[in-house]
């Protein structure tokens, strides 16, 4: 099969061009998971979308409501930015975690949560950090909650003619912070065998008042976990309520048996670091006081 090439300069192009191939095109964002898939013949599109010339894709802009990050905006490029750093810490961890220093140049958060991986480091923290996925296509353009973007492993709500614009973070609360943690079976470059994202908002006497928690890879999709949010909201962040959520957490994850791990293992990493990343989260917000 003949293959081709499009470097499209704006979104309207963009879009009339997913639109004219349809299944056969495939967007590059960074390009570092649809370039392995195609060598592995795991992908085989007709037609690579670049959108990394869109000026939209790759803006990042930040104003009291909150963050806009383009689709195609690199991890590099996310790390040097103090200020979005600072907000979300969690977040761009997580984003940190994505491939090697090379990676990162090419990688980004948008095309993290695109391809769509139970194991995506950044997907629960842009759950729990309550981000809003904006999509373009022929009809328009729509926004859906980060938690309802992926659909099932490699399979999201991306029509064949849409593409992910960009990610909007709400600017967070007063006395609220996020964290991220995974387990990997190696020091660096491996995929979550569990992965962990919360953040919290403590009141002024400590307590909690808000708390949200979301795990990776011991689900079809990275998804919130509710009871465990519930477990930590108008208690203190203490031993009790930790082991609270981290039990809740353990009891909602529905990992499968494989070379990485074993069920009753990864259920039981998922209340480890959500029990963690909680705490780290709390300390956090209680620095922004």
């Amino acid at each position: 099969m003949q293959k081709s090439f499009e470097a499209p300069r704006s979104l309207a192009d963009a879009v009339a061009t997913l639109a004219k191939h349809g299944a056969a095109a495939r967007v590059l964002a960074g390009g570092t998971d649809l370039l392995v898939q195609m060598r592995s013949g795991a992908r085989k599109p007709a037609v690579v979308v670049d959108v990394k010339r869109i000026p939209e894709l790759t803006a990042i802009s930040l104003d009291a409501m909150g963050a806009t990050i383009g689709a195609a905006v690199c991890g590099d490029e996310l790390a040097q930015h103090a200020e979005l750093t600072a907000l979300w810490p969690g977040l761009f961890e997580a984003a940190a975690l994505i491939g090697s220093k090379q990676v990162q140049g090419r990688a980004s958060i948008g095309g993290n949560l695109c391809n769509s991986s139970p194991a995506a480091d950044t997907t629960p923290v842009l759950i729990v950090d309550e981000a809003r996925c904006i999509l373009a296509g022929p009809s328009g353009r729509r926004e859906i909650a980060a938690e309802q973007f992926n659909t099932g492993p490699g399979r999201n709500v991306l029509a064949q003619d849409e593409l992910l614009v960009a990610l909007f973070l709400p600017r967070p609360a007063a006395r609220t912070a996020d964290a991220y943690l995974r387990l990997i079976p190696r020091t660096e470059m491996d995929i979550a065998v569990v992965g962990a994202g919360v953040r919290l908002t403590l009141a002024a006497d400590g307590t909690c008042s808000a708390a949200r928690v979301a795990l990776g890879a011991v689900g079809p999709t990275a998804f919130i976990v509710p009871e465990a949010g519930a477990a930590l909201v108008g208690k203190k962040i203490d031993d009790a309520s930790l082991a609270a959520a981290a039990a809740a957490a353990s009891a909602a994850a529905r990992p499968i048996d494989d070379k990485r791990g074993t069920i009753a293992y990864r259920k039981h990493v998922a209340g480890v670091l959500t029990r963690r990343a909680a705490r780290i989260a709390a300390d956090r917000a209680a620095a922004r006081a």
